[in-house]
């Protein structure tokens, strides 16, 4: 930056002279001295020291700070755990092993959906937000080429498995069973994992993973992509990750039978959340098998169950304590019933956004007898 002095202005008078203007004397200019630059005393303290510095400060300043040199740029990158990564490039060529080398928590998604950045129009659905242009198919999702090919997501994986083995947190799509199991292999401390856009039997990988916790599947999107997770998926997933604490399956197929298979293998669930799910009718009595239970979401569901079934068959959760509903329909009132016999022990039920409470749906609530806790938020009637 330019630093300007500002001078007062004087004016002088001058009369006109017959002779020559004569030369500058160049020999009375001396030469512009420079004083030494300043020594750089931070070189003197050790990265670890900075790291400590670094890290008591607030996370807000962590990126102006970065810029100060290279040396803090890097030592930045240290700091930095968590990252959603927007360039697939960024990955392949390296840079992002090199600038965060510490990563545990790393999220893929967008820079694996090969949509124009110049575009001006974003689609937004309630898991994500991409940028949309004519790459659209008349179908409404997206093309397949305006997704990653499999084999490049799988190979940055492998990649991925070998520079981060301490990850705990990932977030994929497309990936196949391969990438899966790299994943598994070198990961061992990945505890949490989010895959978007896998079929059935990318899931089977999953069973490498012995730390595995919480998992969230996401088959289904619409107007933006379009997988199958059925029964068989359910199945390898209960069979595999019998240590899972939280469960959410995101416009996933199945029925009856991939429910009872995760209540019967993973004994450990206390959390499941089922959004836009495409199930068939009966699933709801699969709950039962769930021992550990303790808060089941319901979210965003056309329908709770279509065909639930006769009352008698359908068992209870006795360990769940909540119930949320959010944005579902709930005008089917044996559907509603057959839901409020599963989980007749809760204690708070929470409906949020909800369409088609009547006075005969919302006095279905009376099979729950342990409610202490009945909120409607903005239900719709």
């Amino acid at each position: 930056m330019q630093q300007y002095s500002h001078r007062p202005l004087t004016t002088t008078t001058t009369t006109p002279s017959t002779s020559p203007p004569s030369e500058p004397d160049i020999t009375s200019f001396q030469p512009l001295s420079l004083d030494p630059s300043a020594p750089d005393y931070t070189s003197l303290l050790s990265d670890e020291l900075f790291l400590n510095v670094f890290s008591k400060l607030p996370i807000s300043q962590h990126v102006s700070n970065s810029l100060v040199c290279k040396r803090w740029l890097y030592l930045h990158g240290r700091l930095v755990q968590s990252l959603k990564v927007t360039d697939w490039s960024f990955l392949t060529s390296g840079r992002v092993f090199i600038r965060f080398p510490n990563l545990t928590d790393l999220d893929l998604v967008r820079s694996c959906i090969g949509m124009s950045k110049c575009s001006g129009t974003m689609l937004t659905q309630k898991t994500m937000s991409v940028r949309v242009d004519t790459g659209f198919t008349l179908d409404g999702f997206l093309e397949e080429t305006a997704l990653l090919p499999t084999n490049e997501v799988d190979g940055g994986l492998t990649t991925i498995a070998e520079k981060y083995p301490n990850l705990q947190r990932l977030v994929a799509i497309g990936a196949s069973e391969q990438g899966l199991l790299r994943i598994a292999e070198e990961c061992s401390t990945l505890q949490e994992l989010e895959l978007h856009c896998g079929g059935d039997l990318a899931l089977k990988a999953l069973s490498g993973i012995k730390n595995l916790q919480v998992v969230k599947l996401i088959g289904f999107i619409d107007a933006l992509y379009n997988s199958t997770i059925s029964d068989i998926g359910l199945t390898l997933l209960a069979q595999g990750c019998r240590r899972l604490v939280k469960l959410e399956l995101c416009g996933c197929e199945g029925s009856y039978d991939g429910v009872k298979a995760i209540g019967q293998c993973c004994q450990m669930l206390e959390e499941l959340t089922l959004s836009e799910h495409r199930m068939d009718g009966g699933w709801l009595a699969g709950l039962s098998f769930c021992g550990n239970l303790k808060t089941l979401r319901l979210r965003f569901c056309k329908s709770i169950d279509k065909w639930p079934g006769a009352d008698e068959h359908l068992g209870s959760c006795l360990t769940l304590q909540e119930l949320h509903l959010q944005g579902c329909q709930i005008r089917e009132t044996q559907s509603v019933k057959a839901l409020f016999l599963v989980c007749q022990n809760v204690r708070d039920i929470v409906l949020h956004y909800c369409f088609g409470l009547e006075d005969d749906v919302f006095g279905l609530a009376s099979i729950c007898r342990r409610v202490k806790l009945l909120s409607l938020e903005d239900a719709r009637c």
